[in-house]
């Protein structure tokens, strides 16, 4: 049976969410971001993307740019709201579906066709989602993933397209390769000094060629090209929670070693975060003192995956939580709330360059050990060693696309 595959896009979501909450901002270039010397535009209107403005641009590059452009710090918290609120309408329709990131959707309507027609379903349920939101919404219908997300691209702002079955290749050939997943920058240069602008180009190269200059990712590029890609659509079963916990050798009251102890958990908990493409939203510390008596404080943040924002709030959990003079004889920490994501909803408090730091000790850590990278508060802390990696069978890195 031929797949029917579904892409949604909320259009330049975080915009349209604060243009909900305030229409002066209707109709105007309009940044959200880090509004400090060093931040970057998180999402940009459509009227500031015609000035050449972009996401992960520093935001002064961009004042400089767009004088006029309405700058908003962003809140993460009403966007995870909104975005909860379209999954729940999705859940309720849709049969099988997926939760790419805060914003995007996969759904696999194979076999719907015989009730009442794959498209027609789509158009329904989008509009139901900007009746009950007001949110605008994009999406692509196709055979496939790779070419229903580019359909989506294709059809926005608020808008939507259906590539039938035996149309892909001809839809996909006039685009420039750039449009296709997973050519990033350096990709996109690599194929222009090979001459290939377009997909067409692609299409028409033998896929031997493709494997011996680009390897693996050319094969996978060659496919798309072709509008071949059997990724299925993963359900929606979201973990809840990914925690750790350490009971001391020997019960303590050096609060210096309890901190380093939580700092180190904290620290690697958050790269399995990264590593499994997720974000938390709630911090948990646990203490359990030596009678047994055990205490638990949260604090819920915007959503990160980034150390040192967990490990603050970490570290502010447990002052406010040790407040006995007695032994303690476990310690542990838990980070839930999980949503799918990298970095896109911290780049309202942290730099380009700090993304760029984690992304390279990340990669270290994931070819010589988790403890090739440590802080220096957690040096001396022993007994936690390598974790599990409660993400196993999740992409090991942060997909290129979504890099900045």
């Amino acid at each position: 049976m031929d797949r029917s595959i579904v892409h949604i896009d909320m259009d330049t979501f975080f915009v349209s969410c604060e243009r909900l909450l305030d229409s002066s901002l209707d109709n105007k270039p309009v940044l959200v971001g880090g509004t400090g010397g060093r931040g970057v535009v998180a999402a940009c209107s459509y009227e500031a993307r015609a000035y050449g403005i972009y996401s992960a641009m520093p935001m002064r590059t961009a004042m400089m740019i767009c004088p006029e452009a309405m700058v908003i710090r962003g809140n993460s918290s009403i966007y995870s709201k909104f975005s909860d609120t379209v999954t729940d309408i999705i859940k309720e329709s849709a049969p099988l579906y997926e939760k790419s990131s805060i914003d995007e959707f996969y759904i696999d309507v194979t076999g719907m066709d015989r009730f009442f027609g794959c498209y027609k379903w789509a158009q329904e349920l989008r509009s139901k989602i900007i009746k009950e939101t007001g949110l605008p919404i994009s999406f692509g219908l196709s055979t496939s993933k790779t070419v229903s997300k580019v359909g989506t691209n294709e059809a926005k702002p608020n808008n939507h397209i259906n590539i039938p079955k035996g149309e892909e290749k001809s839809f996909l050939a006039p685009l420039p390769v750039k449009k296709i997943p997973m050519v990033g920058d350096k990709t996109y240069k690599m194929l222009l000094n090979m001459g290939v602008k377009y997909v067409k180009t692609i299409q028409k190269m033998p896929l031997e060629l493709m494997d011996r200059v680009m390897g693996k990712n050319g094969v996978v590029i060659w496919r798309k090209a072709q509008g071949i890609d059997n990724t299925p659509v993963i359900p929606y079963h979201e973990r809840k929670s990914v925690s750790s916990s350490l009971t001391l050798q020997r019960d303590t009251i050096d609060v210096q070693k309890l901190k380093s102890i939580l700092v180190s958990m904290a620290e690697k908990l958050a790269f399995y975060l990264r590593n499994g493409y997720k974000l938390t939203s709630c911090v948990t510390v646990t203490i359990r003192y030596s009678d047994f008596d055990t205490r638990t404080r949260q604090k819920r943040i915007p959503y990160t995956s980034l150390d040192h924002t967990l490990i603050k709030t970490v570290l502010e959990l447990f002052d406010q939580l040790y407040d006995r003079r007695v032994l303690v004889r476990l310690v542990g920490v838990r980070y839930s709330h999980l949503i799918g994501g990298s970095y896109q909803m911290d780049i309202f408090e942290d730099t380009a360059e700090m993304v760029k730091l984690y992304q390279a000790m990340d990669y270290v850590r994931n070819r010589f050990g988790q403890n090739a990278i440590r802080r220096v508060a957690t040096m001396g802390t022993r007994g936690i060693g390598q974790m599990s990696n409660p993400f196993n069978g999740l992409p090991p890195v942060i997909p290129a696309h979504r890099r900045i």
